[in-house]
């Protein structure tokens, strides 16, 4: 084998054993799921949790939406399940969640500086009831609450950077 071949091999070793990994959202982790009490407020609605602003948004119609508004996180996940669907849901769920999840974590400084204090770790929706697609079951599924939980860690880390930068002006 070649000596930068080697060199690369260790120091990726080196950075695995580095990746940490946040491998459920319970306990000390409770605040990333969608099911934490957060008040929050999106599209001019405040909502109770993000769970309720997520599904709301699954809603035709406005009367339909402000009833999420007070409901237990479980309550609106079950009643999402049995609304009418706008047509273009599966378009634009993802892009929905990020910005439920996003309001969550502006909109709440301590929620905020946890979520930054989770560092660099991979966060996996990691669940026994069997969603691959929001989470993982075993190791396996896509993660997509995790990726998007990323995603809003890097982008209010951004967002107090430009503003650390400002002030200095």
């Amino acid at each position: 084998p070649n000596c930068l071949m080697v060199m690369f091999q260790k120091k990726m070793r080196r950075k695995i054993r580095r990746i940490k990994m946040i491998s459920d959202f319970r306990g000390k982790y409770a605040f990333l799921s969608n099911f934490a009490d957060s008040p929050l407020y999106y599209k001019g609605l405040k909502f109770a949790n993000a769970e309720a602003a997520f599904q709301a948004q699954k809603a035709t119609d406005l009367q339909t939406k402000e009833s999420f508004c007070s409901m237990r996180a479980i309550v609106a996940k079950k009643t999402g399940k049995k609304i009418e669907l706008i047509s273009d849901w599966e378009k634009v769920k993802l892009s929905v969640m990020f910005e439920v999840v996003f309001a969550k974590f502006s909109q709440n400084e301590e929620l905020k500086q946890k979520l930054l204090a989770t560092g660099n770790e991979e966060l996996v929706e990691g669940n026994n009831w069997g969603d691959t697609f929001w989470g993982m079951v075993n190791g396996v599924g896509e993660n997509h609450l995790g990726k998007i939980l990323v995603k809003v860690r890097t982008a209010l880390r951004i967002t107090e950077l430009l503003a650390t930068d400002l002030r200095k002006m």
